[in-house]
Formats: C-alpha cells, structure tokens, sequence
C-alpha cells in the first residue's frame, strides 16, 4: 500500500479529512476531545474482556464435551460389562 491510498479513506482525501479534524475541534473544544477518545477507549477495552470472556466460556464448554468416537464407543463397553453384557449382544444406533 502506498501513502496516497492510505490517506483516501473511502474517497476521502487530505483536505476533507483535515475540515473535518477542524469541525471536530470547533464542536467540541480541545478539553473535550481527550475526554472522549478516553471514554471510547474504555468502550473497546471493555467489547473485548467481552469476548474473551465469551471465548473462554466456549472453550470451557467445550471441555466437558467427548472428545472423539472412540470415548462413546468406550461408553458402551463400560456400560455392557457393567451389566455382564456383551458388547456383540449391545444394539448399535
């Protein structure tokens, strides 16, 4: 990537995206724009401990899943000494 599509943002170009860094400053004042780039900050900080917390949950769950064919069919095997039953004699879905 080269500078000058760096600085078109969606057609934007250098002079339009300075008017608008001019308009911010105006609307808001230079106080208030740290204020605000902080708050949003706090925004993205928080969206993320968010999802990671979601994606420990899932991986989590995922955990007390089985993990392959082999621990069902183990499952059955257990199941049929325990009633002294043969695995040949276990009706297989």
């Amino acid at each position: 990537m080269t500078i000058s599509s760096l600085l078109l943002i969606g057609g934007l170009g250098t002079p339009e995206l300075i008017i608008i860094l001019i308009v911010v400053l105006l609307l808001f004042g230079g106080k208030k724009i740290p204020e605000l780039m902080k708050a949003m900050g706090q925004g993205v900080k928080s969206f993320k401990d968010g999802v990671s917390g979601i994606n420990e949950s899932i991986e989590k769950s995922g955990d007390n899943a089985p993990k392959s064919q082999d621990t069902a069919s183990d499952a059955v095997s257990d199941a049929a000494s325990d009633n002294k039953v043969k695995p040949a004699d276990v009706d297989k879905h």
